[in-house]
């Protein structure tokens, strides 16, 4: 039921304008780093584009999840939730590689990840010879490695160019509206840190799901070869499975907002502390001054008020920023 991600074949740097990296729907651009030395060590073996990646770690550790040949690279809960079905410990990146190597041919392997490791930390050089250049914008940009692996859909609050360089994947994409049809379990138990939906997309039971049949009628999917990338949009959810017995993704994060603003799930964990159990009637009240001071925010709501007297009202920056975080810190303590 899944439509395509829109494509654009023979992607070039000169491609990643403001119109690709600002864009509001996800877009695959083929072949984009598709010259990247360690693109082409990896498609001439897997033995060679693990080689290849060797060549620049040095002796930085890095947390690894490793799970039994049974979760199929699946890394979940267990089955009433009250932990994960799978391990994970600060290792050597060479010993990962080392059993990711082990087990290449095997075709039920223990389960290997590593995600979201500074690559510049990690593998020091790497990017002078595999990088792209996003112009004024400063990425984080982390390796993604291991063998078979399922990754349960989640969102990100930073916008997110992700690069396939050795191995395949397969992304499967939701809108941000899709939030109910996607059965997101827990806010502050997470896998990884980032709320997951529950539903095992290989067998999604839409007895205990139902809704999820109509999330896939918004689901767009893109199978991606080394040398491809994807853009995808800030809250976008997005269900990543890596296909091959040896994998690696390179991807750019970067924020569309400053620095010194802070993570917005804290105001939901506050939100639900404080507005979520009043009567309805004043969650309603809530809802008009959240509506109001911020969702349809456009200036007119301070106008009347002197620019030297607004406050909080006034333009946000980073000094005003410290200011309202130790505010709020202090009411925290109370």
């Amino acid at each position: 039921m899944a439509k395509p991600v829109r494509e654009i074949a023979g992607a070039t740097q000169a491609l990643l304008t403001d119109t690709i990296l600002t864009a509001a729907e996800p877009v695959v651009l083929r072949g984009l780093v598709a010259s990247w030395p360690v693109v082409e060590a990896g498609l001439r073996s897997q033995r060679e584009g693990i080689d290849y990646l060797r060549r620049f770690y040095k002796d930085e550790v890095v947390r690894a999840l490793t799970g039994p040949p049974d979760i199929k690279g699946r890394f979940f809960y267990n089955d009433d939730i009250s932990g994960f079905n799978f391990s994970a410990a600060n290792v050597k990146l060479d010993a990962l590689l080392d059993k990711v190597l082990e087990h290449l041919d095997d075709p039920s392997p223990p389960a290997l990840y590593v995600g979201s490791t500074t690559v510049d930390t990690c593998l020091p050089g790497f990017r002078e010879e595999n990088d792209l250049d996003l112009g004024d914008r400063d990425p984080l940009v982390s390796a993604w490695t291991g063998n078979r692996s399922r990754i349960p859909a989640h969102h990100d609050l930073p916008d997110n160019l992700a690069c396939v360089a050795a191995g395949r994947r397969r992304f499967t994409l939701f809108p941000p509206g899709q939030l109910s049809d996607l059965y997101i379990g827990p806010l502050d138990f997470t896998p990884a840190n980032q709320a997951i939906s529950l539903v095992d997309f290989h067998q999604p039971d839409l007895e205990q799901f139902p809704r999820f049949a109509e999330a896939m009628e918004h689901a767009q999917v893109a199978e991606l070869l080394p040398g491809d990338a994807i853009f995808i949009p800030s809250m976008w959810w997005h269900h990543i499975e890596a296909l091959d017995s040896f994998n690696l993704l390179i991807n750019y994060w970067w924020r569309q907002s400053p620095g010194y603003m802070d993570a917005p799930v804290n105001t939901l964990m506050h939100a639900i502390l404080t507005l979520r159990e009043l009567p309805p009637a004043q969650r309603l009240a809530w809802q008009e001054i959240f509506r109001h001071y911020i969702f349809e925010a456009d200036g007119s709501e301070a106008a009347h008020i002197p620019e030297q007297a607004r406050g909080v009202l006034g333009p946000l920056d980073i000094d005003q920023a410290r200011r309202m975080r130790a505010a709020i810190t202090q009411k925290l303590r109370r």
